[in-house]
This record gives C-alpha cells, structure tokens and sequence, in this order.
C-alpha cells in the first residue's frame, strides 16, 4: 500500500502533540512515479515524476522559508541496511522547521494546497516522520 497524503487522524495527532517551543526535523522519503500521473483537467505538462516534484518543490520550498523553515538535507537513497528488501527510497529529504505550528501553517496555506497535486503526481510511495532533537541520547556513556 502506498502513502501520499496523510491522513486526516494523523494531523490530528500530530497537530495535538505539539510542543510549539520546539524545532522539527521533518523526514521526507520519497518514490517517485516513473511517469507523472496527473489528471486529466490538471493542465500540467507530462513529465516524469522526479520532474513533477521539482515543480512542487519550487513553490513549496518558498512556503517552508515564509514560516522559517529551511531545506537541511537531500541525497538520493543508495540501498536499505535495514528493513523490508522490497522497501526502497529514490530521494531522502530533511527540512527543519522552527515548531509544529510552523509546519501545519506552511501546509495550510493556499498557495501552497495549490501546488501540491505536483506532488501527488509526482510520487507512487512516500513517508513524512516528524522528528524533535533528542541529542542527549547522543552523548557517549561513562565508564
């Protein structure tokens, strides 16, 4: 089964979660459709869908600076160490936003809503993690 939009019990825990004095990281995995599947009545020009992200992407990368969010990270996924062998990722992106609030304003915002069927052409599997730094499970234990 396929994830591309979230579910609307999921922003509801997600938004109900939220501590707003803390930063997140967001975790985006991503398979992109060889081939864009847009609608019919989209208007949009075929392309694959590693391109129909790009177009998304140039709108929804302004949106995430309009709330202070920046883009921290994107490389393309090599191979799974661990988990399901058929599991695999084209693309890995993390984007750090300053609080939760932050993240559901930019997601929430028109202009924003009205790029992002981009994205849903663009991709066939995705993931979104949220993710709050925990860097004090870092530090190197006593001896």
């Amino acid at each position: 089964m396929s994830h591309i939009e979230p579910k609307v019990e999921q922003i509801q825990t997600f938004a109900s979660n939220a501590d707003d004095s803390t930063p997140i990281v967001m975790i985006n995995l991503l398979r992109y459709r060889e081939q864009a599947a847009y609608a019919a009545d989209s208007g949009a020009e075929a392309c694959s869908g590693r391109e129909a992200y790009q177009r998304y992407s140039a709108v929804a990368l302004q949106k995430v600076a309009e709330v202070g969010g920046r883009p921290i990270w994107l490389g393309a996924c090599s191979s799974t160490v661990i988990g399901p062998e058929a599991e695999e990722w084209d693309d890995a992106v993390l984007v750090e936003y300053p609080s939760k609030k932050a993240f559901l304003s930019m997601v929430s915002n028109p202009e924003y809503l009205a790029c992002s069927f981009h994205r849903t052409a663009a991709l066939v599997d995705s993931r979104l993690i949220a993710t709050e730094s925990a860097m004090q499970l870092l530090k190197p234990m006593e001896s």
